[in-house]
């Protein structure tokens, strides 16, 4: 029997109950709804996820219940009761009130969120003297039980540090204290880990867990990452284009899907664990969202060219940057951010450089590209050594090796048609004519699953999937042999992800292209790889095959990394408090620092594993 798309409110009196919410924005002179009759309720000391992707109205529901939307813009009807009032009828002076003492929000960027000019002590500080009557020593006194309470280490010193000392998972934790600062009944979360690296996601996923548990919250989750569901919602609401389309307890969504698009979005998670027994890469099945039905996705086709030499080859890939301070600006440390880097790579493979921000992943893409020039090293195209070469031997190397950045829309000039840039490239090296040139952007258009007649638009015209599309499209145009990948599809929604990895796949089986796909998704790069390096505080402390790495890891590292990610399925959470608390540590050595070359031993065939490193 079909559950029902409105929420049914449990006979306990529900902390939060949100009735046929619709909110419509002021477009062209006529209100434009953008949020549909959305009905949800959350009961004390309850966890209910809102997910969707871009665009399906999950941030301006979570908006509009905070009544944080420009008055003059927006247009919210409907009831949302908050402990038995309705505070869409509240005046702003009675709804200032309700925002930290009974319902506080935390977004996705803290950064955005914190005052630079302000201590976080103070800005801590400063939400508990608006909403309470204490004294600054008794604020003060509060303010580092929350910063221990949310396990920020060394609290009381770090009282008075300025937000860019914090690294991003500290800085989210300094916003959680300033949320629970008043002990509001409702937490709403609004994409609260998406920004992370996944150790840290899953530290603060901890929190969240330990500190609803401690304080009674109810919590509002708002997120697009179905793992992260999984591991935290007692209930989830599933949003598409503005509507409600299907809600119910966790479990029952994950194993028991109604609606088409619940099903196409559970379809598309990588899930960690799922390449077992499978050498080659696979795509991801395609669930058509209106039907619901899906394609049955196959292993690749064996593309690794192994007999012949590698198409490029890093040597001991050095690259530091150095740190100056003090009144003359005298040397006093270096950022060892790659650190005697090694790898081949094969025509037709991918290898995948994966570690958290910071590890050194894509500081070895552009040194690799001379982006940036490395100190050291040896990076050889196709025998050809790449660091020593003069500006116009770096002009022919780049058409052998192309990149491809995360965020696609910075990459297009949004004053240039997107044929003009794909061509681009192709006219500026003179291999061809501007019609030939014409018939390239109309064929690489449609290699890339898009259409001939887009190359008149704009890149404002296209969603995220298809500007990325767009510089893939841009990329091949010099007929590359290797294509670094860096974070190519960490900003794109699950089920475009899934399509534009299934479209380097068929690229990568027509061309027999070799990929250095840089990522920090675990479950993406398990799906994807021929063979995986992990990268470690500039290092690489284990490469080996795919299914060798993911099957058997060596590393505490390595483990680390896979036991954080997030498993699409509510029956399998991660046990509370099993990440740890630490965070990665810093590359920064002393000036005078000698790097002692790290050491490997062989546990298979390829698979190597470092016996010391700088940890």
């Amino acid at each position: 029997m079909a559950r029902s798309h409105a929420q049914k409110i449990d006979p306990v009196q529900p902390v939060l109950s949100v009735e046929n919410l619709t909110t419509s924005f002021m477009v062209d002179g006529e209100w434009k709804p953008v949020v549909r009759n959305v009905s949800v309720a959350v009961a004390p000391g309850e966890t209910v996820a809102i997910v969707g992707e871009s665009g399906s109205g999950k941030s301006v529901t979570s908006l509009s219940i905070m009544r944080l939307l420009q008055a003059d813009t927006s247009r919210i009807e409907g009831s949302v009761m908050l402990d038995g009032r309705d505070i869409l009828k509240l005046p702003e002076t009675a709804m200032r009130k309700v925002r930290g003492n009974d319902v506080a929000m935390i977004f996705q960027e803290p950064m955005t969120s914190l005052n630079p000019l302000f201590t976080i002590g103070d800005q801590i500080s400063e939400a508990l003297l608006c909403h309470s009557a204490i004294s600054k020593r008794d604020a003060r006194a509060e303010t580092i039980r929350l910063l221990e309470k949310v396990r920020i280490p060394a609290a009381a010193s770090r009282f008075d540090e300025y937000p860019h000392r914090f690294s991003g998972g500290m800085r989210q934790r300094v916003m959680i204290a300033m949320a629970l600062a008043s002990r509001p009944k409702l937490l709403i979360a609004d994409e609260p880990t998406t920004a992370l690296d996944v150790t840290i996601q899953g530290q603060i996923l901890d929190l969240i867990k330990t500190l609803q548990e401690e304080e009674g919250t109810s919590v509002l989750f708002i997120t697009h990452d179905m793992g992260v569901v999984a591991e935290i919602a007692d209930r989830t609401v599933v949003m598409y284009r503005g509507e409600q389309v299907e809600t119910g307890p966790t479990s029952d969504i994950f194993f028991r899907a109604n609606h088409p698009y619940t099903r196409a979005l559970l379809s598309a998670v990588p899930v960690l664990g799922s390449m077992n027994g499978k050498d080659r890469p696979m795509r991801f099945p395609i669930v058509d969202a209106a039907t619901g039905k899906s394609d049955s996705p196959v292993e690749t086709i064996d593309t690794v060219v192994s007999g012949k030499r590698p198409v490029l080859e890093v040597r001991n890939l050095t690259k530091r940057f150095d740190i100056h301070s003090g009144l003359f600006g005298r040397l006093t440390s270096r950022v060892h951010a790659v650190e005697n880097v090694s790898f081949d790579l094969h025509a037709g493979e991918t290898l995948s450089l994966v570690g958290e921000s910071g590890c050194g992943k894509s500081t070895t893409g552009r040194a690799i590209m001379r982006l940036i020039e490395p100190q050291a090293g040896s990076v050889r195209v196709d025998g050809t050594e790449v660091l020593t070469l003069d500006k116009n031997g770096m002009r022919d190397m780049r058409k052998t090796v192309q990149m491809i950045f995360q965020d696609p829309f910075a990459s297009l000039n949004p004053r240039m048609r997107i044929g003009a840039a794909i061509a681009e490239p192709y006219l500026e090296h003179k291999m061809g004519t501007e019609k030939q040139a014409r018939d390239l952007v109309a064929d690489l258009l449609v290699k890339v699953g898009l259409t001939a007649d887009m190359a008149s638009r704009y890149p404002h015209e296209f969603s995220g999937g298809q500007r990325q599309r767009i510089c893939i499209a841009r990329a091949l145009a010099l007929d590359p042999k290797v294509i670094v990948a860096d974070e190519s599809v960490s900003a794109l929604d699950v089920s475009i992800k899934a399509q534009v990895i299934n479209l380097l796949l068929d690229l990568q089986q027509s061309l027999n292209l070799a990929f250095l796909f840089i990522s920090h998704d675990m479950a993406v790069v398990e799906r994807v790889s021929h063979r995986v390096a992990v990268m470690y505080l500039g290092e690489i402390v284990e490469i080996g095959p795919r299914a060798a790495v993911f099957g058997n890891p060596q590393h505490a590292y390595t483990k680390k990394l896979i036991s954080a990610v997030p498993i699409p399925n509510p029956d399998r959470r991660r046990e509370k408090g099993k990440i740890g608390n630490d965070e990665i540590k810093s590359p920064m050595r002393p000036a005078d620092y000698k790097v002692v070359p790290i050491q490997y031993r062989e546990v298979s065939p390829g698979h190597l594993v470092a016996t010391s490193d700088h940890s």
